[in-house]
């Protein structure tokens, strides 16, 4: 949690994403669906349409502030309430004020604009409510506590992390850096827009098991294999997300506002369970950078990843099904 030497409400800014449309290249608009954002997942998902010629989309947002935003004693006055959407691999930063709906209420709304050629991916969509405070213009009194993911790109609203998976030969691969990994099964590449896993098609049998449907011992085994892979996959982008973290004077780490930041968030609560996120990224980053406590560090760091790749359900289910493949050919 971060000190303010200023008086703030104590409860976050509630968001909500009320319609999403496009802007078409021939002029016309498509109204999406509301299967486009989701409120539990704080996503939109702006490829929902299968379009691929937008030009912009707009998305209505509506904020709730906490009480006490209006209160006639408030330590704050020029109250305003601004919607900022944030492209860490594009470098756009995009904010509008939103309009408050009653006087003297709390909901607030407006239109947000995004346009396609600023942005390749997933951009952060964050509310803050600011004002002047001791003569200072445009402190933060309040803002959301989670922020949420615009996705120019996915079909599904769905945050969390998104993988692009490629099948190589290594040996063979014009990627001469994975010439060097013949030998392995895979690799997680975390310095691409999108964390890429490569499945090498030189190791035998890897890539018929992997694609396996079947309900026999390939099937058991194909599990196994996977939960393993989603392990090395978490613990791989989790080392990535902290290994270059932004570090505001005063305040310490930041988190990153693409899928860094989201693999962090959700990682974080098992690496230091009951901690507040930002108190756990702080500690990463002492050990990371400190003296000590960065090597005892990876058994957390190890075990967040299995629980995220459900490593444990995926062992107990092969086993249940190894003991009753044996009892059945005693019988």
């Amino acid at each position: 949690m971060k000190i303010y030497p200023y008086k703030r409400l104590n409860r976050p800014v509630v968001l909500r994403v009320t319609s999403v449309s496009l802007r078409l290249s021939d002029g016309t608009r498509d109204q999406l669906e509301t299967t486009a954002y989701s409120t539990q997942q704080q996503t939109v998902a702006l490829g929902i349409a299968g379009h691929t010629d937008w030009v912009s989309a707009t998305i209505d947002l509506s904020a709730t502030l906490p009480p006490g935003a209006n209160a006639p004693d408030a330590a704050w006055s020029d109250l305003r309430v601004l919607a900022v959407l944030t492209d860490g691999e594009t470098n756009v930063r995009t904010s509008v004020d939103l309009t408050r709906d009653a006087e003297d209420g709390r909901d607030w709304s407006g239109p947000l604009e995004v346009l396609r050629d600023e942005h390749l991916g997933r951009a952060s969509l964050a509310v803050y409510a600011v004002g002047t405070v001791d003569g200072v213009h445009g402190r933060s009194i309040a803002e959301i506590d989670r922020s949420w993911i615009v996705d120019t790109v996915s079909d599904d609203p769905v945050r969390g992390l998104q993988l692009d998976v490629q099948k190589a030969s290594f040996r063979k691969s014009s990627r001469e850096w994975l010439q060097a990994y013949a030998d392995a099964p895979w690799l997680v590449d975390t310095s691409a827009r999108v964390p890429t896993v490569f499945v090498n098609t030189d190791v035998e049998g890897v890539i018929g098991l992997l694609g396996s449907s079947g309900s026999g011992v390939d099937s058991k085994v194909r599990d196994l294999l996977v939960a393993q892979m989603a392990t090395d996959v978490w613990t791989a982008v989790f080392h990535g997300a902290i290994g270059d973290l932004e570090v505001e004077p005063g305040s310490g780490p930041v988190f990153p506002t693409d899928w860094q930041g989201e693999v962090l968030r959700e990682m974080l609560p098992d690496v230091f369970p009951g901690v507040q996120v930002e108190e756990a990224l702080r500690q990463v980053h002492r050990r990371r950078t400190g003296d000590s406590g960065w090597v005892e560090l990876q058994t957390r760091i190890h075990y967040a990843a299995v629980r995220r790749a459900d490593a444990t359900r995926a062992l107990a289910y092969a086993i249940r099904s190894l003991e009753q493949m044996n009892r059945e050919s005693e019988t």
